[in-house]
Formats: C-alpha cells, structure tokens, sequence
C-alpha cells in the first residue's frame, strides 16, 4: 500500500488517481488545512496531521505502507518570507516526524515532491540536476534542506528516496472531477481563469521590460497529469533499483506570460481585462527546466507539451468548480 501525505490536495490528488487506475491500493494522509476531503475518491482517507507523531505511528500500524510519497508542504513563496516559521515548522519539522515513523517501522521507501526554486536564480537555460542549489527564499530552503535530510537518511539508514523536483504545475484531469482550487490563489491559470470567468476585474502582468520576445517573464508549465505519470514511474524505478535519485520535471519549453493570457482568452472564448505593474523583486526573465534525465532513466515523457491542452484542462475544471 502506498501512502500519500496530502493526497487532498491539487498534485497529491492526481497521483492518487493515477496510482489507483494502475493497480496501487492507497491510503492518504490529510489534515486538510489546505487539502479539499472531495477530491479524495480513490483509497482510504484519514484526516490526521504530521506534527501529531503518534497518529502517524497509528496509521502505520492499522495499513500495510511499503512506500509514502509526500505532497505536504506549503508553497506560497511570498507568505513564507513574511511568516518562514510556519514554513520551517511544516516543511522541515513535520517531514522528519515523517521520516522518524517510517524507520520505526522499516518503510524505506519515499517520493519527495521538491521543486526548482532550490535553484535560486538560473545561472544557465535549461535547469538541470547539476544546476547550483542556492535558494533565494524560505519555501526554496526548506524543501532544499529536506533533500539534504534525504541524503543523510540513505547513508545513515539506507531510506531510499527519489526526489522529484517541479516547475510549474498546471492544468486538471480531463474527467473534470478533480482540479487545481487554492485558498488564496497564487498560481498563473487558475488566476487568468478567474478573470475569464469574471471572478476578478483583471489580471496583472508583473513586468513587461524583461529580455524575451514579449517583455514578460517565461516559465515551464507541467500538466499535473504528467506529474502524476512520474511518480509512478519513479516508484517503479525505486523499486526495482533501490537507488535514490532526483529528478526534474517540466515541460522542457516555456511560455510568457503574454502567451498563457493569450491562450486563456483563445480557450474560453472571453475577454478580460490586462493590466501592466512592475515588476516583482526576485523573478527572473526564464525559468525552463531540462527533464533529459527523467527521460533517460525513467522513460518518462510528457504528453501535454501545448499550451492551449494545458489551459483546455484546467478551463474544464474551473467551470465545474464556479458552477452556482
């Protein structure tokens, strides 16, 4: 059984149905702070939280976990500079409470979601593994100090994990039964989206005198569903080769700002207003990632490489989710 530690919430909720389509029986932990319980329609549900040490030892105890992949960070970059407790209390802590039951009962398994802001600012286009890891927030240094742990954890005591570091999640499943809903919104689509449907008066460009084509910044949208095709197959492969590893995952191309608002506006058939501000400290010209190893090793390939499939997806599910 492979348990998923907030799998209620936007990626941890693909996977679940992912790995449950492919044969896995599941089990997910969420105190659904962030997490929506309606999004858990496959496996077994228990509302616990990670700092609580002896209800994770229970679930332990009550399901036969060979594995755990882990969803439960928070991820809002600019709350986790004005508030970096929080973040160190739950993505650091919390994980090693994690960690800790997972030893005491010989699960030595992991799945680790990362992400590429323990890059810091790009030194060079496409980010790969080999990239420097300097962080340039809170949220990037934790999830980078917890793949350090990992490190130390495989040598100390042989917990093998695959570290799986993101670019941009986007889109939904194409059942429209399960989607991306934060509270608050930070992320790109969902945002653009919530104009298109009339939720917002506009959405902002942040910036439009950066060295592109455009003048807006470009970034790497990955669709949650190939993200969910991932972690499969990197349970595979730590299954089979018992080895850690880490990997990237993104599209391996990018896309402006101007474009995904273009896309938006050419896949829901509605316009809205743009409006133009400064920039925001700290965001660099092109984020695109280089997913040549996950290819190579994994034999993963992401199937939704266009813009407009990824906004069709998440148009669907965005209509389901505003419905009166």
């Amino acid at each position: 059984m492979i348990l998923i530690v907030g799998g209620a919430g936007y990626i941890g909720s693909h996977v679940n149905k992912a790995l449950n389509e492919a044969g896995y029986e599941t089990v997910i932990l969420d105190n659904l702070s962030y997490g929506h319980k309606e999004a858990v329609k496959w496996g077994e549900f228990c509302e616990c939280d990670l700092s609580n040490i002896d209800d994770v030892d229970e679930m332990f105890n009550k399901y036969d976990i060979n594995a755990v992949m882990h969803f439960s960070s928070f991820i809002d970059v600019g709350e986790s500079v004005t508030n970096p407790e929080k973040y160190y209390n739950n993505n650091v802590v919390n994980t090693m409470n994690l960690l800790h039951v997972m030893l005491d009962h010989d699960v030595k398994k992991f799945i680790f979601s990362s992400t590429c802001a323990t890059y810091g600012v790009p030194q060079s286009i496409p980010l790969t593994e080999a990239h420097p890891q300097s962080p340039i927030n809170p949220y990037g240094r934790t999830k980078l100090m917890v793949e350090q742990i990992l490190k130390d954890y495989d040598e100390a005591y042989g917990l093998k994990s695959i570290i799986l570091r993101y670019f941009n999640a986007s889109g939904a499943d194409e059942s429209g039964i399960i989607g991306e809903s934060h509270n608050p919104e930070t992320h790109l689509i969902p945002l653009i989206l919530d104009a298109a449907i009339g939720k917002r008066d506009d959405i902002k460009i942040y910036g439009t005198d950066y060295d592109t084509p455009d003048g807006t910044c470009i970034r790497d949208y990955i669709h949650v569903t190939d993200l969910a095709s991932a972690h499969i197959k990197a349970l595979e492969y730590l299954t089979e080769n018992n080895t850690s590893n880490n990997f990237n995952l993104g599209n391996g191309h990018g896309f402006s700002v101007r474009e995904v608002i273009d896309s938006v506006k050419n896949v829901t058939g509605r316009e809205f207003k743009v409006s133009e501000i400064e920039r925001r400290p700290g965001d660099p010209a092109v984020l695109i990632g280089s997913s040549k190893k996950a290819e190579d090793l994994l034999g993963w390939i992401p199937e939704y490489g266009d813009i407009d499939d990824i906004i069709r997806t998440a148009w669907t599910w965005h209509q389901e989710l505003n419905k009166e």
